[in-house]
Order: structure tokens, then sequence, then C-alpha cells
């Protein structure tokens, strides 16, 4: 297990954005830190209030909002409109070409989000949009499917062998998740801490796991936690498949 410490990130403040870059992202270059398995970006983002991103572009990249905090308008060029609050989660598959807007909707209110790429299975996709709210009850000490290639368990579909799970550990609270000899996890803590196989993660905090590993974790302050099961590290050619 390798650890991502939260203080090592690369950060941006611009104001009316703060961002945390786990992978080299604009600005933020680390040859050690491009990607993951197929993930590619995790932007821990804050968003004063009003504020946020005009209409820009993307193409294939399967692009997930994991909202923590506060409420974000949406709007792109398929149509959608959407206000999506804490407890929400969209996917947007960029493929072939979307473009987009993200503005904090409230005027007194910060926004808190994590804003996750993945790599997809093959390039110029249809593009589309997807989006579901998944409750307290449903994440509270338990792995919650939030994301998944098959869209199974009501979870939103991607076009990439990831299973994303989200929990959120009460005090005291222990959770377990085996990992098979074929796969790699990312463990991102959102928020809160948590101690994972002995060891005491905080916020913004990330372990690296690559096969055959039982992961052991235990709340201690309002932990809220994302595993992506993903593709063994360094099996995946990118666009190959």
């Amino acid at each position: 297990m390798k650890l991502r410490k939260s203080v090592e990130r690369g950060y941006v403040n611009h104001g009316w954005l703060e961002s945390y870059h786990t992978f080299s992202f604009t600005g933020y270059y680390d040859p050690a830190y491009m990607s993951y398995s197929v993930l590619r970006v995790i932007n821990d983002d804050v968003i004063a209030p009003t504020q946020g991103f005009g209409m820009h572009p993307h193409k294939n990249m399967e692009i997930i909002t994991y909202m923590l905090q506060g409420e974000l308008r949406h709007e792109d060029s398929l149509g959608n409109t959407s206000v999506i609050k804490a407890g929400d989660v969209q996917c947007m598959t960029a493929g072939s070409g979307v473009v987009h807007s993200e503005f904090n909707a409230s005027s007194t209110e910060k926004v808190h989000l994590l804003q996750i790429w993945i790599f997809p299975e093959r390039k110029l996709l249809e593009p589309s949009y997807s989006e579901n709210h998944f409750t307290l009850a449903q994440k509270q000490d338990r792995w919650c499917l939030v994301v998944s290639h098959d869209g199974r368990e009501n979870s939103l579909q991607i076009h990439q062998d990831v299973s994303l799970f989200a929990t959120v550990l009460s005090d005291g609270n222990a959770l377990n998740y085996t990992l098979l000899t074929d796969r790699s996890a990312y463990l991102q803590v959102a928020s809160g801490e948590a101690e994972v196989n002995g060891q005491r993660l905080v916020a913004g905090d990330a372990l690296m796991v690559d096969g055959a590993k039982s992961l052991n974790l235990l709340g201690i302050q309002n932990a809220e936690l994302l595993l992506f099961d993903l593709p063994l590290e360094g099996t995946v050619d990118i666009f190959q498949q």
C-alpha cells in the first residue's frame, strides 16, 4: 500500500476556487502522479458563493462529481440543467465532445466537491449525462455502490471497468473490503478521519493498493470515504482495449 498524503497534493487558490490535485492537472505537474490505473483526476474543490466554471469543453473522459457540501448548478450542451446537492453523484460521458458549466448556486454558502476523471474504455463515445442521490442511510457503516460499469444496484453507469463505493463511518465502527488479485484500489478520505489497516488517515489522504489485499477500516471522526475498485495498475493500455 502506498500513502498519498493530503498535504503533498498539488494546491491552487484562485480566490473563488481552492483546489487540491491528487494527480498532475493544469499548472501542477508531478511525473510520479500522472494517473493510477484508469483514474486520471481527483480534484478536491471548494467553490465560493455564486462562483464557478463557465462553459468549457471536455472530450474522451468519464467525469464524476461527488458532492460533499452545498449546491452546484450544472448546464451542458446536451440540454441538461440541474442543481446537485450534498449526497448527489453526477456522471458525464464526454465522449465525442460536450460543453458544460458549473456554478455555485448559493449566494452565501460554499460548495465542496470531488471531481473525478476516469479514462473511458474507448474513444468517441456518445456523450451522456446522469445523476442520482445516495442517502446517508445507504452509506452509513456499509459500502454503497454509486458508480459502476454495469449500473447494478441503482448505481450510475460509466464506460470503464470501475466500481466506486462510498461509505460514512460512525466513530468506532469497522468496515472491511477484500481486493481481488487482479484488481487495484484507490481509497480516498473525503472528510473526517479513519484508520485503515492500523494507519491513521485524515481528510484528503489516500491509499493506493494493488492486488489481493484486505482493507480494514475504522471510523475515528466523521469519516466519509470513497473506494475505487480498478483494473490492476500497469495492466491497462488506455484507449487500446
